[in-house]
């Protein structure tokens, strides 16, 4: 089986408009949480979130593109657009495909239309809604942009959704079906609707996200993109290009518990398999990248799973969300720039808001200032409602040949 390797990635969040800025703020602990902006927030219990200001889609496609492009499908767009530059591959062609992962997909195109026709009382949208609010169009877009004619097709696993996206890639790359993937996801939850069905789950916070916290009372979503370009390591070397970290295991489970509660060995399962996957001892992994919604129960189940994996040795963690926000589909590819920072730069992200210990979240959390250290592997963690769990481990560059 060929080794995977990441030569390009791209971002936008509430951190920033790159993945480099995206980092500097995970690096600097800087909280992207903020007052929401759009139509209806007065009629929400829940007005912030990790979104993205300023942003003007006009500036960035024209009249024709945008109806096509839901806000989502913008977001993937854009940071596929940055990860190819970066990674400089030649991603035409049947053995090159684009997975992604979204939850929502276009549900700004959907609640636009729903508001006309029930709200307004008109009784025609516009011909492209469909095209529009698809879970796939992310996906189609990237492969007609960039011409990948291989695989192709989109991830919808709740939380997720991103980690097994890309853990789909890596598992073609290494068998052979691709040489090349553009891979990670997009989120746009964003909006009127997207925020109140998560109000009557009563998960949501009005002040803010503090994972691992004793005072911590929920989560707080985002919105965004993180797009990568998956290789085959022979290929990548080939082309002499910059290799930013090596994929090195996956692995996904199911709990087939409740549809909501975590459980803890299905998270175990998938952090055991994703070291096995990747050939790593507990002792290897320097980094983890919790999933660390500051829900109640994600936190200790969360952090109950970690200390099973690793004994009394368990490696520091953190949680990014507390600064961008739960991006619920795109989260894990989000989640991800913080390994490859890690790896890279010898910077561990830091968990910002935390006020108060717990007892049952007892592990290095990392709290609010990141950390200076030098892992040679990490995981990043993702347990979506339903009981889906997928797990990714990363390696540092191996030495150039």
């Amino acid at each position: 089986m060929r080794r995977v390797v990441i030569t390009g990635m791209g971002a936008l969040s509430a951190l920033g408009m790159s993945a480099r800025a995206t980092m500097d703020g995970m690096a600097a602990g800087r909280s992207g949480i903020s007052a929401l902006n759009f139509k209806d927030v007065e009629r929400l219990q829940i007005r912030i979130g990790g979104q993205i200001h300023g942003y003007d889609e006009a500036a960035h496609f024209n009249r024709q593109e945008l109806s096509f492009y839901d806000r989502f499908t913008q977001f993937a767009i854009l940071a596929a657009r940055e990860a190819v530059a970066q990674s400089g591959a030649a991603l035409a062609g049947p053995k090159t495909g684009v997975v992604l992962g979204t939850s929502g997909g276009g549900l700004q195109t959907q609640g636009e239309n729903f508001r006309k026709v029930y709200a307004e009382g008109k009784n025609r949208v516009h011909p492209f809604v469909v095209p529009r609010l698809m879970n796939n169009a992310a996906a189609s877009h990237l492969s007609m942009l960039h011409g990948a004619t291989g695989p192709s097709y989109t991830v919808s696993t709740a939380c997720a959704s991103s980690n097994h996206a890309m853990g789909q890639a890596f598992h073609m790359i290494r068998s052979g079906m691709a040489d090349a993937m553009l891979t990670g996801g997009s989120e746009a939850m964003l909006c009127f609707g997207g925020i109140k069905a998560w109000e009557g789950l009563r998960v949501m916070s009005k002040s803010g996200c503090r994972p691992f916290s004793a005072n911590r009372d929920g989560m707080v979503q985002g919105e965004g993109a993180a797009i990568f370009v998956f290789e085959a390591l022979e290929i990548a070397e080939a082309r002499g290009a910059e290799v930013l970290a090596e994929v090195a295991g996956f692995a996904m489970t199911a709990d087939a518990g409740d549809i909501v509660m975590p459980n803890q060995s299905g998270a175990e399962r998938a952090m055991q398999g994703a070291l096995e996957d990747a050939g790593l001892a507990p002792a290897d992994i320097g980094y983890i990248n919790a999933h660390g919604t500051g829900t109640a129960g994600n936190d200790t189940v969360e952090c109950a799973a970690i200390k099973a994996v690793f004994g009394a040795d368990t490696p520091p963690i953190s949680s990014t969300k507390s600064m961008h926000g739960h991006l619920i589909g795109g989260t894990g590819a989000v989640e991800l720039l913080a390994c490859i920072m890690a790896l890279r730069e010898g910077v561990l992200a830091p968990t910002i808001n935390h006020d108060q210990p717990d007892p049952t979240c007892n592990l290095d959390i990392i709290p609010n200032k990141a950390k200076k250290a030098q892992p040679s592997a990490t995981l990043s963690n993702a347990f979506a409602f339903g009981g889906l769990n997928a797990v990714i481990a990363l390696k540092g560059p191996p030495p150039r040949q």
